[in-house]
């Protein structure tokens, strides 16, 4: 069932690339025979789809004169986690196929999509960065936001209108208050969200999560974004500013360049180590809240390490070798480790 429906579809969207479409070509693209063709264009007409059978030596099957498929019922939240896999995976690598498919992947979607939701997103992706978009091994851990869709496209809006926004915004300590902001950038960093601008009440520009904005409100006025402002370099400054529970540093088999692709920007700084038989190696420095991501990320890698800071990582690297080890049967794992009772 599950097959034929998709087939169905199929045959739908062939439809919809205009023309008359004969039933040997659109059974050689379904893989189906032409009886089945015919049973499929019958399902169609009975889902009140509009195809005309065209008699003749070049007849065939076409969507009848100015029909139009219906909207996409999707949410704000269904329509941008589309739109953004698409962008996203494309960019970093993760769809099989070129930018000008994806671009028409987008584009069919965007004028399904109603008027509102799809002006909401042409917002966000005009006027954020979505460069620094990508998964890192933080994001299973202490990286993964809950973003609400309606905040963003809000705050997407007064982005690339130049309006003012009123927004209630939370702390980590968990402290509350309201404030407004000039939003001069969005930039998307692991998973995250992050809006950059003028803070009204101290005079500077402040970064501010987007998962800990509440009630975003735009305001009446307008203003202009400073011709120099870099939103993803205030960003990622901001970010290196943070005070971070762990300081964490490692020297890594490999040059500098070697590593680079390895460790997206704002993740890690690298600076030449002392070479070990005449082998050259990297100290990789980084920040985190918690352990637990850092250890899989280092190790996927698959280079020589050696770990210089913090104490607790070493502990964190022998809970999973014992892991790994529990695995293959060849040893125990370590006392007091929950997976040992």
């Amino acid at each position: 069932m599950a097959r034929s429906t998709a087939r169905v579809l199929t045959l739908l969207e062939s439809l919809q690339s205009g023309g008359i479409q004969s039933v040997a070509t659109l059974a050689t693209r379904l893989g189906v025979d032409e009886r089945t063709v015919r049973r499929y264009v019958a399902q169609l007409v009975e889902m009140e789809v509009p195809v005309e059978s065209i008699r003749g030596r070049h007849g065939g099957y076409r969507l009848a004169r100015g029909y139009r498929m219906p909207p996409l019922m999707l949410t704000d939240e269904e329509a941008l986690t589309l739109l953004l896999g698409l962008v996203v995976g494309s960019r970093g690598g993760g769809l099989p196929i070129d930018s000008e498919t994806v671009e028409s992947a987008v584009g069919k979607l965007r004028r399904v999509l109603p008027r509102g939701t799809a002006a909401r997103l042409d917002a966000l992706l005009s006027s954020a960065d979505l460069a620094l978009l990508g998964p890192l091994g933080s994001r299973s851990a202490d990286t993964v936001g809950d973003t609400d869709p309606k905040v963003l496209m809000v705050i997407a809006e007064a982005t690339r209108d130049r309006h003012p926004v009123e927004i209630g915004y939370t702390r980590k300590d968990g402290q509350a208050s309201r404030r407004t902001i000039l939003p001069y950038g969005i930039v998307a960093r692991s998973g995250r969200w992050y809006v950059t601008g003028h803070e009204s009440a101290t005079g500077e520009v402040r970064t501010f999560r987007v998962d800990r904005i509440t009630n975003p409100v735009a305001l009446p006025g307008s203003f202009n974004v400073p011709g120099d402002f870099d939103a993803s370099a205030i960003v990622l400054a901001s970010l290196a500013a943070t005070p971070w529970r762990y300081r964490v540093s490692v020297r890594v088999a490999g040059t500098i360049d070697d590593l680079r692709s390895q460790f997206p920007a704002g993740l890690a700084t690298l600076e030449p180590a002392a070479s070990v038989d005449t082998e050259p190696w990297t100290r990789v420095r980084l920040r985190a809240e918690r352990l637990d991501w850092v250890v899989p990320y280092f190790a996927g890698l698959g280079r020589d390490l050696f770990i210089e800071e913090p104490g607790e990582l070493r502990e964190q690297v022998r809970i999973l070798a014992g892991r790994l080890l529990a695995a293959c049967g060849d040893d125990p794992l370590p006392p007091g480790d929950p997976l040992s009772t």
